[in-house]
């Protein structure tokens, strides 16, 4: 379900990412700071979003940590509208799940990266 939901992300695809969320899905606001709440928020929040910058991501490693979270470790590139790379770094993002849908994401600070090529 998530490997989806990084696709759907990825395309964009709003509305299918949406699909995996709970509906009272707390959401991290990269940008601005705080939370955005629920599937308006979050759609909101993402078109907004894509409006400046062009983000991806790809999973590299998933794991559940003590608490019972996903915890999968990304490779973020975002670049803003013209193609200029902004940032290239890994990050963790931690998932709680309720009935089968994401209820909470917290994204972890990144850790540089180096890219070779």
């Amino acid at each position: 379900m998530l490997l989806a939901a990084y696709e759907a992300f990825n395309s964009p695809d709003v509305e299918s990412v949406l699909a995996t969320m709970h509906p009272d899905v707390v959401w991290p606001n990269g940008m601005d700071g705080g939370h955005v709440h629920g599937h308006g928020g979050v759609r909101d929040y993402w078109t907004r979003q894509w409006s400046g910058i062009d983000p991806h991501v790809e999973p590299l490693r998933f794991e559940a940590d003590d608490a019972g979270r996903i915890v999968v470790e990304v490779h973020q590139v975002v670049g803003d509208r013209a193609g200029t790379v902004m940032a290239d770094c890994v990050v963790h993002h931690v998932y709680d799940l309720r009935d089968g849908l994401i209820r909470t994401m917290e994204i972890r600070e990144p850790t540089s990266r180096s890219r070779e090529g």
